[in-house]
């Protein structure tokens, strides 16, 4: 990447990106791209940039990351837009693109919609720009703006399969530490990594902007390895409050969120990890309690078997259904159905049923979701629907003791393990502790399994049996008849 403009004199020139992020109150922004690009700072941009990055100097070259982490409304999407402007608009990337080849900027996200918006700050920059305004080739489309300099900025999911054969000029990732796709061990770090060797040729930055959440992730790694004076001098780590890069954000605002709720203010507008939630289980004990290679076991009519329905309307969650039997003091788990929307509720339910049939079910439990529709269409189709007396934070609460001590069987199904692994244990205000998936997450199949291995433990247990209706005991003796 040869810059044909310098960082300093593109946002200083109106006819370029003087309009991008000007004025005082951007002024934090603009110290932290200028350094980024390599350039030198005056002795005003120098102390804010020490404040922001905890290193006294900046660094005066090219840094290969950018990581902006910082509160709610801080600026922090614009400012990703100008940079890609920048290096989409400003900067040489002919010697590094084979003939024909057109540079990419990928702009990722948990969601296309929250990419979409990075990608609207982009469009903005170079629209509002009197020069650059003119290099863009044809009209944008929804995900894809074509500029004459070779470059398109292209709008992605975050997901590692969508990057991996792209030539990256500079990538934009938006909330990486709420980053999360199902099916995967560590979304963040695999999309990151899957991303790195595409800008290796061209040496393009990629910037990571995100406010901050749990103490775990790529995000929070990074901040630990690289922030301060001994970080690598190629990763750039600003961390701080929404007032520090964004000093027109009203402090009332920020006042009446800490007297809300001070652990949740500190995450969204203090640019503070939050203490108050951990992992609930690691992956290497999930993992102990998967048998490799057995994704379902059909019935064994020694055993007495139990089931537990996540429902779903059919529009945005999937509806799941795990069945589970005890061996001794083990509760091994025996089938899981994860239907994904959207799908019609009456046929998933006739589904689950057939199969609930086959394992000699005649009673299913599950939680309160959809109140009398949920019982209605279980019981058109002959299988007595019960309301669960726990709720899915008590049922993980109530599993992990048994994951922790290697007396449960998993099925070898990505999913159980990528959604028990994703759990969150938050403790609120008065002490009571929650356990739940991320923010944009799901544990549909996490919570049927759940559900099913601590009907099974507790039909095993007799200190624990009256957690079960005598409807479900009978059933399970029913089953095992």
């Amino acid at each position: 990447m040869k810059p044909q403009v310098s960082m300093r004199d593109a946002l200083a020139d109106p006819q370029l990106l003087g309009g991008a992020i000007p004025g005082d109150s951007w002024l934090p922004w603009r110290t932290l791209l200028i350094a980024a690009m390599g350039e030198a700072l005056t002795d005003e941009e120098r102390a804010i940039f020490t404040a922001l990055t905890g290193r006294e100097r900046e660094p005066l070259s090219l840094v290969e990351e950018l990581v902006a982490i910082c509160g709610r409304r801080a600026g922090k999407t614009r400012a990703a837009g100008t940079l890609g402007a920048y290096v989409g608009t400003l900067c040489d990337h002919s010697e590094y693109l084979a003939p024909g080849e057109r540079g990419v900027i990928p702009i990722l996200a948990q969601s296309l919609d929250g990419a979409a918006r990075a990608f609207m700050h982009v469009r903005g920059v170079l629209e509002h720009s009197p020069l650059l305004a003119e290099m863009l080739d044809g009209e944008p489309t929804q995900d894809t703006i074509r500029l004459a300099s070779g470059v398109d900025v292209v709008v992605r999911p975050a997901n590692f399969r969508t990057i991996r054969s792209i030539t990256a000029v500079a990538a934009i990732c938006d909330e990486v530490a709420f980053w999360m796709i199902e099916g995967t061990a560590n979304p963040d770090a695999e999309i990151l990594n899957a991303l790195r060797p595409s800008l290796a040729t061209t040496g393009g930055p990629l910037m990571v902007i995100s406010s901050p959440h749990a103490k775990r992730g790529e995000v929070y790694k990074t901040f630990r390895r690289d922030y301060g004076p001994a970080g690598d001098p190629a990763v750039l780590v600003a961390k701080g409050p929404s007032r520090s890069f964004n000093p027109t954000l009203p402090q009332k605002t920020i006042d009446r969120a800490y007297a809300r709720d001070p652990e949740v203010a500190a995450s969204e507008f203090g640019g503070e990890f939050r203490n108050d939630i951990a992992a609930f289980v690691t992956r290497e004990v999930v993992e102990a309690c998967v048998l490799p290679g057995v994704r379902e076991r059909g019935r064994i009519h020694e055993h007495g078997y139990v089931a537990f329905v996540d429902p779903s309307g059919g529009l945005n969650d999937s509806m799941t259904l795990a069945i589970a039997h005890q061996e001794g003091e083990t509760a091994v788990l025996d089938a899981v159905r994860e239907r994904k929307p959207p799908f019609s509720p009456e046929a998933v339910v006739a589904e689950f049923c057939a199969l609930l049939k086959l394992y000699g079910i005649t009673e299913v439990t599950g939680d309160r979701y959809g109140a009398e529709w949920v019982r209605s269409a279980f019981d058109r189709a002959g299988v007595p629907y019960h309301h669960a007396d726990r709720t899915r934070s008590e049922l993980y609460r109530d599993l992990l003791p048994a994951l922790n001590s290697g007396k449960v069987e998993l099925l070898d199904l990505p999913e159980i393990v990528t959604q028990l692994c994703a759990l969150e244990r938050r403790v609120a205000r008065g002490g009571k502790e929650s356990i739940d998936h991320p923010p944009h997450g799901h544990d549909d199949v996490a919570n049927a399994v759940a559900g099913a291995l601590s009907l099974v433990r507790a039909s095993a247990a007799p200190s624990v049996g009256m957690f079960l209706s005598s409807a479900v005991r009978a059933g399970i003796a029913r089953s095992r008849a």
